[in-house]
């Protein structure tokens, strides 16, 4: 793994039809986070606060609030749980600016830290993740994420059946 960073920050941005108000909420509202990335999240907006998303049901994201300015902008510390990935949890950075233009909301996100052998897997994720950001910001469903492995079936009952007469 080279551990040189990227000169540059990734920064990718994104137009929506919303308050900024909405649009943060989409990253910081577990739920709201859910129509758009991830099957589990675990998010606490305040400094301090865990920002944990299961992204694909085996990519986990882990991080820690450094900044929040509710509807306005977030920094988080970024990476993956799983040992041995070339971002370890937390040894990256994110900030999330919301700019409101009357009822459109531009969404920049910059994204530093990232090794310069990571960075075209790391541009790609946030294009992804926000093309469905929008297509949800703009009241459609982005259907089932491609990049996410379904859910476990709903375990089996350990209780032997009931006898029958």
């Amino acid at each position: 793994m080279t551990t040189n960073p990227a000169e540059e920050p990734l920064e990718r941005q994104l137009r929506v039809r919303v308050p900024a108000d909405v649009a943060y909420s989409y990253w910081t509202d577990p739920e709201k986070m859910l129509q758009w990335q991830g099957i589990e999240a675990d998010i606490v907006p305040e400094v301090g606060g865990i920002y944990r998303v299961n992204v694909t049901g085996k990519d986990i994201t882990r991080g820690e609030f450094l900044e929040v300015v509710p509807n306005e902008r977030f920094v988080i510390t970024w990476g993956f749980e799983r040992e041995g990935h070339p971002i370890p949890a937390g040894s990256t950075r994110v900030e999330v600016l919301f700019e409101a233009k009357g009822d459109v909301t531009l969404v920049r996100v910059r994204h530093s830290g990232i090794t310069k052998s990571e960075e075209l897997n790391t541009a790609y994720g946030w294009q992804h993740y926000l093309t469905r950001l929008g297509l949800v910001a703009a009241g459609r469903d982005p259907g089932p994420d491609s990049w996410a492995s379904p859910p476990p079936p709903p375990a089996a009952s350990a209780a032997p059946p009931a006898p029958t007469e």
